[in-house]
């Protein structure tokens, strides 16, 4: 559903009673939400009226569902009224409590989503996990403190804050969805002390005229986190300049792998790391899986910080994996400095970070090449000044099909059609063949290249 309190609420309830809960993006279309209740192998759908519409298209196709409850529902006789179902339930907590966990979809190469599913521990709610509270120390996460969430509450990092904050007796705010001059608006009326945001949020709030940003008072801010992507150096730079030495970055993955972590300060010393390894163990290794020097690129493994696979997947758990099961890996290119900080430059995967959001090209690919006047279809992420990044088609026609605007439009109004708008190509180009290696498997490398070549790297 859209970022309501009842989804907190929700999620609360699962986390306390010891079972596994799927945040699922508000923005996917039927066929995406379809696959996604299946495969978490779900029994009860909680949903908003706001939803109903896609709800039911995909629910023709799920047929576990026992059980849908339906937020802001009370005037629709055909649904169960989430407030009405719990209504003569107690307010005290069940007699059986213990720690469930959200088992979030991360998606996936091959253009599937997958489940990270964690092991349960059966501790009790009220006992904090391991890495919850390494966060909450990192970022000084205390009772009286003010969270201000700025993003779809599906996301990763927002559902954990959240969970955190209100763990830690936190005072929560919730935008139902990002505008630069409100964000501002709430620090200043509620006495912000805490946020999260991805550096899309900042370029947007700097590009305020200087009248609007100066009305308002931030100075409650103490800890301002920002991940999900790289930030460009200059916008960090601004940032700190006029929010002052509050901003943390931190780079980690849905799957919980490990952990780095920098203040305002190491970074202004280090500018462009991600930070310094705080949890697990990083290993930068070479397509050999041998180490690389200090300051040389290689794709990132961690020991594992944590316990996890991939829900009835185990091939994709084994292909994030090393061969001894030892170490995990989310496909990020980098290096480390001889002081130990982080620097990403690159993705092993075609993986698209948009906004804070990633996205696996795959999925919009194997549509594309479903279209009749489709005769081969490359998807990847371009640069783009205030995303990081867009999502980028690059098509090969039938014969006979002639490649031209109104086609693009019509194949982006395709993809639009079947798959979330954060997924489908904000523009197509055309080639008369993309190119393929002798095997048969598509070189989207040149293709990328092309868009990128006045780039020094490959992230933004």
């Amino acid at each position: 559903m859209e970022n309501n309190s009842r989804y907190i609420e929700a999620c609360g309830a699962g986390e306390r009673a010891g079972l596994y809960y799927t945040p699922i993006n508000s923005y996917l279309k039927a066929e995406e939400l379809a696959y996604i209740i299946n495969n978490c192998d779900a029994k009860v759908l909680i949903t908003s009226a706001k939803k109903l519409d896609v709800v039911h298209e995909a629910l023709g196709g799920c047929p576990n569902i026992e059980l849908i409850l339906v937020v802001n529902a009370a005037r629709l006789s055909q649904v169960t009224d989430y407030d009405a179902a719990i209504a003569d339930f107690p307010d005290t907590p069940i007699g059986d409590e213990s720690l469930g966990s959200a088992m979030l979809y991360s998606s996936g190469t091959t253009g599937r989503p997958k489940g990270i599913l964690r092991p349960l521990t059966g501790t009790r709610p009220g006992e904090n996990p391991p890495l919850c509270e390494i966060y909450a120390q990192l970022f000084k996460f205390r009772e009286d403190m003010v969270y201000l969430s700025p993003a779809p509450l599906y996301h990763a990092a927002p559902q954990a804050s959240v969970n955190a904050s209100i763990r830690h007796g936190g005072t929560v705010v919730i935008m139902e969805r990002f505008d630069p001059e409100q964000y501002l608006q709430l620090v200043e009326k509620y006495q912000v002390t805490h946020s999260q945001l991805v550096p899309t949020m900042f370029s947007r709030m700097l590009k305020l005229p200087d009248e609007v940003r100066n009305t308002y008072d931030v100075s409650s801010l103490e800890s301002a986190a920002h991940a999900a992507a790289p930030c460009p150096i200059p916008v960090k730079e601004q940032m700190i300049e006029w929010w002052g030495p509050v901003i943390y970055e931190y780079y980690s993955s849905s799957e919980g792998l490990g952990l780095a972590y920098c203040t305002s300060d190491e970074w202004l010393q280090h500018k462009g790391t991600v930070g310094r390894i705080v949890a697990g163990k990083l290993h930068v290794l070479d397509p050999n899986h041998d180490p690389v020097p200090s300051g040389c690129s290689g794709e990132l493994w961690f020991e594992r910080a944590s316990d996890f696979e991939y829900y009835q997947d185990e091939q994709r758990t084994r292909d994030a994996s090393s061969s001894d099961g030892s170490l995990s890996t989310v496909g990020d290119i980098g290096y480390m400095d001889e002081d130990g900080y982080l620097y990403l430059t690159d993705r092993s995967t075609f993986m698209i970070i948009s906004g804070g959001v990633n996205i696996y090209p795959q999925e919009c690919e194997n549509l594309l090449i479903t279209h009749p006047k489709v005769a081969d279809a490359a998807v990847f992420g371009v640069p783009n000044s205030d995303l990081g990044e867009e999502v980028k088609a690059v098509v090969q026609a039938m014969p006979g099909v002639h490649p031209d605007d109104e086609l693009a439009e019509e194949l982006i109004d395709f993809c639009q059609r079947h798959l979330s708008i954060q997924k489908s190509p904000r523009s197509i180009d055309f080639e008369a063949e993309l190119p393929r290696l002798p095997t048969g498997k598509l070189y989207k490398q040149e293709l990328r290249e092309r868009y990128w070549q006045n780039h020094k790297g490959r992230i933004v």
